[in-house]
């Protein structure tokens, strides 16, 4: 596999996406672990699998379905994500943002990305929702961004802005979107982490005094390349286990698919009544 994408890479993707699907969407979507059924309400819808689509990561892990699905949602036209693929199935960071910088290329210009997340503030509890307002970015801090490599001028300039990661507009819209659904969503600062393991007690001590709120093992490279592009994005965690400060529990990814079960439909609520919105 290619450690760095080239422009010829992406435009092989677009060129066999846009065989088998003749839509044209400006908004997309991730779905993360556990939480891709909203793709499934979808119809009628065109799926592509990534085994399909030439040097598009796959996907490995339990509750990834690893396909594209576009179709008609809240009178939008939309391209999902049905799982995504992690820097610790084996990837190198720049292939992690690939899909981002398809999206690019197809002229996407909002992206909503959602994560199973696990708690780091105390405060928070299983089963609810947190709005993404900020990221701290420990894996490109040290060393693993997706941008690095020679910058292709196509997607976006060689020192990309980040200081608005995600859109405060999106997220205003998200926030309507939850009250009217009766959802009190939190809203707080997500920390990727390049995993597998779950953090240990001192970990997340350690994220917690640095700011974070979640933390999880994806979204914040999709992030930094979307915005490498200039698409607007709204960030969406469910938080599926209670923080584990003092060593008191085990976390299990059965248990994440299992909260993923209880934050689908609040999920779902926000992510459509963005869609009506937009």
């Amino acid at each position: 596999m290619a450690e760095f994408v080239s422009l010829e890479m992406v435009d092989e993707a677009v060129s066999a996406i846009e065989k088998r699907t003749s839509r044209k969407p400006k908004i997309a979507m991730i779905l993360g672990s556990g939480l891709g059924g909203l793709a499934d309400s979808v119809q009628p819808a065109d799926y592509i699998p990534y085994e399909d689509i030439p040097h598009w990561p796959k996907s490995t892990v339990a509750g990834h379905k690893g396909r594209l699905v576009f179709g008609e949602l809240e009178g939008n036209s939309v391209m999902i994500m049905q799982g995504r693929a992690h820097y610790y199935e084996g990837y190198p960071i720049t292939i992690i943002g690939f899909p981002e910088r398809v999206m690019i290329r197809m002229g996407i210009e909002i992206l909503i990305v959602t994560n199973a997340a696990g708690a780091v503030n105390p405060d928070y509890e299983p089963g609810q929702v947190m709005l993404i307002k900020d990221h701290l970015s420990l894996m490109a801090m040290g060393g693993l961004n997706p941008l690095r490599g020679s910058n292709i001028e196509e997607f976006g300039e060689r020192f990309p802005d980040m200081s608005r990661p995600y859109d405060y507009g999106l997220l205003e819209t998200a926030k309507e979107a939850a009250a009217e659904n009766d959802i009190k969503p939190y809203e707080g600062v997500y920390v990727c982490l390049a995993g597998p393991s779950f953090e240990s007690p001192a970990d997340l001590r350690f994220l917690r005094m640095a700011g974070a709120d979640a933390v999880g093992m994806s979204t914040v490279p999709e992030v930094i390349v979307a915005r490498h592009g200039k698409i607007r994005v709204l960030g969406i965690s469910g938080i599926s286990n209670k923080a584990n400060l003092d060593g008191s529990t085990i976390t299990t990814h059965e248990e994440v698919l299992e909260a993923g079960k209880i934050l689908v439909p609040k999920l779902e609520a926000i992510i459509r009544g963005v869609l009506q919105r937009l």
